[in-house]
């Protein structure tokens, strides 16, 4: 009877692993657990990483910087499609209204790019970058070297990718370590620094 109930538990704990689940390898390392994941559980789950680095409650999708990340995809697709460049030049002030971005309505206007990093979690990050060295002056209707045009930071939690410490390991594995990476997220205006 005693064995019938252990083959039952037994049962019952393979029976309710997480198929989706990568198989994890945990290494003592420096005594602390290293968690190693190939590139298959990589590409499989990528969410189920988040949660082993991050928790359940960390949402990268509510930060900017991923959320612009295929609307800026899209932007770069129509132009391409219509054979048109981005525009990088800094516009006149009765351009700005002609706009529906705040960031080309701005008199401190930007523009997005894709950053990639293959060895970072997320991988694309849209990057602000400034059209202007100095800001626009409304009734000058163009760029005015009164005040300079500056990027905003926001400082976000990613991913960095690294080789797993041990190289007994026969298939290539990586490991995960939380860093902040700044990044910038828009343009304003600033007066001269005076040091």
């Amino acid at each position: 009877m005693h064995t019938m109930w252990v083959l039952l538990l037994l049962a019952v704990s393979v029976s309710s692993r997480n198929p989706l689940k990568p198989h994890i390898d945990k290494i003592h390392h420096h005594d602390h657990h290293v968690h190693c994941f190939s590139d298959k559980d990589l590409e499989s789950n990528p969410e189920f990483l988040v949660q082993q680095y991050i928790g359940r409650k960390m949402h990268w999708d509510k930060y900017n910087p991923v959320k612009l990340v295929p609307i800026v995809d899209d932007a770069e697709r129509r132009m391409r499609r219509h054979k048109r460049n981005p525009s990088k030049k800094c516009p006149e002030f009765s351009e700005l209204s002609r706009n529906s971005d705040v960031n080309l309505r701005s008199i401190s206007p930007w523009s997005y790019r894709i950053d990639v990093d293959e060895n970072r979690y997320p991988q694309r990050l849209a990057f602000a970058e400034c059209l202007c060295d100095h800001c626009i002056h409304p009734k000058l209707g163009r760029e005015s070297a009164s005040l300079n045009s500056v990027q905003v930071n926001q400082t976000m939690l990613v991913l960095r990718k690294k080789e797993c410490p041990h190289k007994h390991i026969q298939e290539k594995k990586y490991a995960f370590s939380l860093e902040y990476l700044s990044v910038p997220v828009a343009c304003t205006c600033a007066t001269y620094r005076t040091v």
